[in-house]
């Protein structure tokens, strides 16, 4: 996708929460991540209205490049990768791609966005522990852009 393109910010909500509930599949199925795009696009009502080129772009990217995610991810956290909640990894793993791959993408806005889907999809409490991790990383990746601000 074009980053420069206009978007909905409604849609990019959709695509975001169809993204975690994709990454959530893909991390417990074991499915490969075109069967379950495929599925959402096809079998599932989700994505009704939906930015499904943003969706596609999340979950291609954050798995092309899982390796690089999950050791930066893993170099922020206070517990082993394997021990996250799938929901708050799937989070985590969307907030990383967007502050790393989306710098059009204000890194405030990142953090919110990802804040609100662990509020919707995680445990209680897992929204304050997903912005300290993304908090800590968007300090580390876009430290140019925080010191801007300052």
């Amino acid at each position: 996708m074009n980053p420069a393109q206009p978007f909905s910010r409604r849609a990019r909500v959709k695509a975001r929460r169809s993204a975690v509930q994709a990454l959530y599949q893909w991390h417990m199925a074991g499915k490969s991540i075109s069967d379950v795009i495929s599925e959402f696009e096809h079998g599932r009502n989700e994505l009704k209205h939906a930015d499904i080129d943003y969706f596609r772009d999340l979950l291609m990217g954050i798995t092309r490049c899982c390796d690089e995610v999950d050791e930066k991810l893993g170099s922020m956290l206070d517990r082993p990768l394997k021990d996250l909640d799938p929901v708050e990894l799937a989070v985590l793993q969307i907030g990383y791609y967007e502050l790393v791959y989306h710098p059009e993408l204000p890194w405030r806005v990142v953090i919110n966005e990802s804040v609100e889907l662990a509020k919707m999809f995680g445990a209680e409490q897992s929204h304050k522990y997903v912005n300290g991790v993304l908090d800590k990383l968007a300090h580390t990746v876009r430290a140019k852009e925080i010191t801007n601000l300052a």
